[in-house]
């Protein structure tokens, strides 16, 4: 049988495919689970690779959980409540912790409708790309249920607090357009070009010396939640480490010669 997710290494990139496009990428079994939260961890371990695409096979992005295998849930009369804690927190919560936590760059790169868990997939991703076809729902209500992946923490981060209740309580959804204009994405592109689009901005940020590169991010995720001078203590062991290293020296030894080219 044909993994549920797809992962690929291009040099110093790693794309992550949601690949089962005849459910839309619906996420709802511990092998999509474990397959992202392993391709996470292929990617932290490898220090050479530097940026990641996550992205969906065929016309949708991610429509979100399975709705046919929640109905059977609540059906079961041998579950209880606390079966289904269990069921987040053993499921499908492993892969914002896995992503959250990754040390390098990512990229969401939609292709299409990333509805409910799959609008909140895109959220934990650093950047977020759109081919003009995709559209957007944190639509949770509509089903009589809550953001239960992440969403009530990655959406407001991303988009304002008013827009994310908005988004939240309607269960609206949005077209790339309004989430370009609403800063959930950073930009929208014409459907053919959306892979190509992702991969020249992973290259742009493989390009970066790879360990300044897991230190930014790490900085930029502990500055969400910590005090100024946490971070910037952070940022002075971090900065410590990076003016010793060799991609350091290599770099502004070239940016020096440069300097005194241009003088000259």
């Amino acid at each position: 049988m044909k993994p549920p997710i797809r992962y690929e290494v291009d040099g110093p990139i790693a794309v992550i495919t949601l690949d089962t496009p005849e459910t839309r990428n619906a996420l709802a079994s511990q092998a999509q689970y474990e397959g992202i939260e392993s391709a996470c961890a292929s990617i932290s371990s490898d220090r050479r690779i530097r940026a990641a695409i996550v992205t969906g096979s065929g016309s949708a992005f991610c429509a979100g959980g399975d709705i046919k295998q929640m109905l059977e849930r609540i059906r079961n009369p041998d579950l209880e409540p606390i079966d289904d804690r269990y069921h987040y927190k053993e499921g499908i919560h492993r892969i914002p912790l896995a992503l959250y936590h990754l040390e390098v760059p990512t990229i969401a790169a939609v292709n299409g409708p990333a509805i409910g868990a799959g609008l909140d997939l895109a959220c934990m991703c650093d950047v977020r790309i759109a081919a003009s076809s995709a559209r957007f729902a944190e639509s949770f209500v509509k089903l009589g249920i809550i953001p239960g992946d992440g969403g009530a923490f990655l959406l407001q981060r991303l988009v304002g607090p008013s827009k994310a209740a908005e988004m939240t309580f309607t269960g609206d959804s949005i077209d790339a357009d309004e989430a370009l204009a609403c800063g959930l994405v950073s930009c929208v592109v014409p459907e053919a070009q959306l892979m190509p689009h992702a991969m020249r901005l992973a290259v742009r940020m493989a390009a970066n010396a790879p360990h300044a590169l897991r230190m930014a991010k790490r900085l930029m995720r502990e500055a969400q939640h910590a005090r100024l001078e946490t971070v910037l203590e952070m940022s002075a062991a971090f900065q410590a480490l990076a003016h010793h290293s060799r991609d350091h020296t290599e770099r502004i030894t070239r940016a020096v010669a440069q300097l005194g080219r241009v003088s000259a």
